[in-house]
């Protein structure tokens, strides 16, 4: 699907009859709907100027989007003599889109507009552990509570996107051996869903989907960016080039499994020694701090002391930062990006944590990475995933071969 996404229009090289110069390459009706994912309204002329295509292929498409409800009427445009020209734009609320994030202990639920505007939304404290068939039992349920709540018919539903706390091959959207998922082992999440859900349904590890959201909704600008969540575990999304980056399997960014100097003889849950999961974590920094005494079972635990100006918890974040940091340094020297985002639970600590990775980061990488480098806490904050989830079904959905399979459809 990378070719399909964003939103400038692509080109398919066929010959138009009877068109020449820019126009002998056609556009499907898919490829003229990414100019109009702007929101701003367009003329039939203004589209037939951009892409060169006569204005009688032109309005053949937009009547296609418009049967479709994609693309709506939005009144007519100032006429320099005759009638004035209708203009078209694209209707995000033309369909809902189901938005999960299943977290350790919590699932959340929204439901949304093709923008990622959240109409409705659920969460409750039901942990992975509980297994597959009753966490995505709760998912199905609750996504028909959601439309009924909004009025949007079960038709209209365009796609159903889902973040798992663990390892996900995205092919299949199959969990792969998740430390903290218990029977999601191989689970069929897509059939599952489907089979009471007849959409697409797009699964993938939280963290990605996570990088997804936060850009979207607060840095649609920068092409390269680092979302770290910290919380239970530790791993990051990785965005370059404008492009989320899986790796060859679906594991790139797991950082939380990297070694740290300071992590000599400390066993992690992999069954590795040193991970920084298991120094920096939560539930590894609230481990550390109850063996000296200080009352802390969680990593919400640990942020509440620090709130209160505990001295031990707020010492034991900004190690945890360091920590950090010090794989990030190595990850900024890689991968060059302009922005990291700090998320996750763990986030809740705010400059304590954020004091620990600028120093190394800063001390640790090439000087040049970071002249322009920006460290900072997230934003979305925990709607990141269900944010994101929204966008990995509407930049499926929304490419040019997903408009082509909708019009298929209501054609159908």
């Amino acid at each position: 699907m990378a070719d399909d996404q964003g939103n400038g229009h692509r080109a398919l090289a066929a010959t138009a009859p009877g068109e020449q110069g820019s126009a002998a390459t056609v556009y499907r009706a898919g490829d003229l709907f990414q100019l109009l994912r702007d929101g701003k309204p367009w003329t039939r002329a203004q589209l037939a100027m951009t892409t060169g295509l006569a204005r009688s292929t032109v309005a053949g498409k937009v009547d296609l989007l418009l049967n479709s409800g994609l693309v709506v009427s939005v009144g007519e445009a100032l006429s320099s003599g005759g009638r004035p020209p209708s203009r078209f734009a694209f209707h995000a609320q033309a369909r809902a889109v189901l938005a999960v994030d299943v977290g350790a202990s919590h699932v959340r639920v929204a439901l949304t507009d093709l923008n990622g505007d959240v109409l409705a939304e659920e969460r409750t404290a039901l942990p992975v552990a509980s297994g597959p068939e009753a966490v995505l039992g709760y998912v199905i349920e609750s996504g028909r509570r959601l439309l009924g709540e909004v009025h949007q018919p079960e038709m209209l539903l365009a796609g159903v996107g889902i973040g798992l706390p663990g390892p996900v091959e995205h092919a299949t959207g199959r969990p792969v051996k998740p430390p903290i998922m218990p029977g999601w082992d191989g689970f069929d999440v897509v059939g599952f869903v489907q089979r009471a859900l007849p959409v697409p349904v797009l699964v993938d590890n939280d963290v990605n989907i996570m990088a997804l959201g936060e850009r979207a909704g607060y840095w649609p600008g920068v092409d390269d960016l680092l979302f770290i969540k910290v919380a239970t575990g530790i791993g990051s999304g990785i965005i370059s080039s404008g492009q989320l980056q899986r790796g060859a399997d679906g594991t790139a960014g797991d950082l939380g499994h990297v070694r740290v100097a300071r992590g000599e003889g400390v066993v992690c849950r992999c069954g590795n020694i040193g991970c920084l999961e298991a120094l920096a974590s939560g539930a590894a920094v609230a481990r550390a701090l109850a063996a000296h005494g200080v009352p802390a079972e969680t990593g919400g635990d640990v942020v509440g002391l620090a709130a209160h100006g505990n001295i031990a918890a707020i010492q034991a974040l900004r190690q945890a930062g360091r920590d950090i940091g010090e794989v990030l340094a190595t990850c900024v020297n890689l991968l060059n990006p302009s922005v990291i985002v700090i998320g996750g639970s763990m986030a809740a600590a705010g400059e304590h944590v954020m004091a620990g990775v600028r120093e190394v980061v800063y001390q640790r990488s090439l000087p040049l990475a970071t002249t322009n480098l920006r460290i900072v806490l997230s934003r979305a904050g925990e709607r990141a995933a269900v944010m994101g989830a929204s966008q990995l079904v509407s930049q499926h959905i929304l490419s040019p071969t997903g408009i082509e399979a909708t019009l298929s459809a209501s054609a159908g």
